[in-house]
């Protein structure tokens, strides 16, 4: 099966229909090369906070829009990006064969909506990874109550200035070339110019553009120092929008089809054209290359700790991870009213699955994660790994030691008051689970697969497959050890001794 038959056999499996009970669609756009972030894989598939960009926004639209139908729009690892979203209700997929700037996928995107469709289409760029609920909520009722046909998300540019690199939100002056006031227009916005087109313009001949019949001008260094910025949010009638999308010219610096010319021919039709803006900055950043990726991260992390500082023990504010499910666990766990004595140390990672309990420690450069359930009092130890995989699920009792350096992977349960020690493997399968029994001690250079404890056992130096260990009672009162337990060597007579 060739590339493009594999890509449109996805787009076939994965893409649903739309139900139109909104009457409002988002288009994302999520097919662009991304060639600074300098990777093999799709800049959209790029993570903040253990997520894809691309996943992020379209769960914030899902989120601030219930029931919206999406169109993503892929290009560049298309059957990556698809599958990363997969199937899901109201969900279809289009596919930019050849990118040609971000009107032309606007246009691919189009084309999956019922040509009858009579609503909103709103446009976010995939790399938007910060977008939020409340922010996509608040640009939505904007676009309603101020009866806009089309409006642009805006941020200001905080950055110094050489590096801002983003297209220019052009807006009335307070006259035309003419020195005639402009009136009730003032600020109005009359267009969007890209950085490069910018640069291309004579340094000396003032740049002029016209709106409502007048001309204003504008020196290219005025047009670079303008900190309002585009981006790359766009709300539209879809009626209008239909209307006038393939008027766009790609007469520009780079030969693309830009949606940010929509503004001017808005403008032309006498049709309202509004902006607005977040409350925070930091919700319409894109990236572009692995710099401001780490530092959306960064702000993401922020966030996370925030909402947990006042909570939970974090040793670190700059390191550590806790999965967006267990802090909203923890937020949960905290409306109830008793506190949590939950610690996290540097370095610990608390993935997808994990169900944290009261006075659990998870200490430093801990990883844990997967469908893992712990009881009350669970100590985790430094550098442990606790993980398995899909379908799988673990387990930890109350007052569960694990301490330093131990692996536990796959269908494992540890009864309560038990305690696993430094340089301990211990691996359960589908057909082979590992169950430990209560007050078990396990220590040494120990490894279990598939075996099974009674409770109150102590086992050390062994390597145990498929076996059960049983209780048993000496004379004394005393629970048999079991020590230094190892299976009988296999292909001995393939090893020779070396003098």
């Amino acid at each position: 099966m060739s590339s493009l038959e594999t890509i449109n056999q996805a787009k076939q499996d994965l893409s649903s229909k739309f139900e139109y009970k909104t009457n409002e669609v988002a288009i994302i756009l999520a097919a662009g090369h991304g060639k600074r972030i300098k990777s093999h894989r799709s800049k959209m598939l790029h993570e903040i906070w253990g997520m894809t960009t691309v996943e992020r926004v379209y769960r914030a639209c899902a989120s601030a829009i219930p029931d919206i139908n999406s169109v993503i729009v892929v290009g560049i690892k298309a059957v990556d990006v698809m599958e990363v979203i997969g199937k899901n209700p109201n969900t279809a997929y289009a596919y930019q064969e050849e990118q040609k700037g971000t009107g032309h996928a606007v246009q691919i995107g189009l084309a999956e909506i019922d040509k009858d469709f009579d609503g909103i289409v709103y446009v976010f760029p995939g790399d938007m990874g910060l977008i939020d609920k409340d922010t996509i909520a608040q640009f939505r009722e904007n676009f309603i109550s101020q009866k806009s046909d089309m409006m642009v998300l805006t941020g200001v540019y905080e950055g110094p200035n050489e590096e801002n690199s983003y297209g220019r939100i052009i807006r009335v002056p307070e006259q035309d070339i003419t020195g005639t006031p402009s009136g009730s227009d003032f600020q109005n916005v009359i267009e969007i110019i890209e950085h490069k087109d910018i640069l291309a313009l004579a340094a000396n001949v003032p740049y002029t553009t016209s709106y409502k019949g007048k001309i204003y001008g504008f020196m290219r260094e005025d047009l670079l120092w303008i900190k309002e910025y585009n981006s790359g949010v766009y709300a539209f009638d879809s009626k209008k929008l239909h209307k006038l999308i393939f008027e766009i010219s790609s007469q520009n610096a780079q030969k693309e089809i830009y949606i940010t010319d929509l503004i001017g021919l808005f403008n032309k039709e006498g049709y309202i054209v509004g902006a607005a803006s977040p409350k925070e900055e930091y919700v319409v950043m894109g990236f572009n290359d692995k710099t401001v990726l780490k530092e959306m991260d960064a702000i993401f992390r922020e966030k996370i700790y925030e909402n947990l500082k006042n909570i939970i023990e974090i040793d670190d504010a700059d390191d550590f991870f806790i999965d967006e499910q267990i802090v909203e666990q923890i937020l949960e766990m905290d409306k109830q009213g008793t506190p949590l004595d939950i610690h996290v140390g540097k370095g610990a990672y608390i993935g997808k699955g994990v169900k944290l309990n009261y006075n659990c420690v998870i200490k430093r450069n801990a990883h844990i994660s997967g469908s893992i359930t712990l009881g009350k009092n669970v100590v985790v130890g430094e550098n442990v790994s606790v993980s398995c995989f899909p379908e799988q699920s673990m387990s930890f009792g109350e007052n569960v030691q694990i301490l330093a350096g131990v692996q536990i992977k796959g269908n494992v349960s540890i009864g309560k008051y038990s305690r696993v020690e430094s340089s301990v493997h211990i691996t359960g399968s589908d057909e082979h689970p590992v169950r430990i029994g209560k007050n078990v001690i396990i220590k040494g250079t120990t490894y279990l697969f598939g075996s099974s404890t009674e409770d109150d056992v102590y086992i050390e130096h062994c390597v145990l497959i498929n076996k059960h260990v049983n209780k048993i009672v000496k004379k004394d009162g005393t629970v048999q050890q079991i020590r230094f337990y190892l299976p009988l060597p296999e292909g001995i007579d393939a090893v020779e001794h070396r003098e």
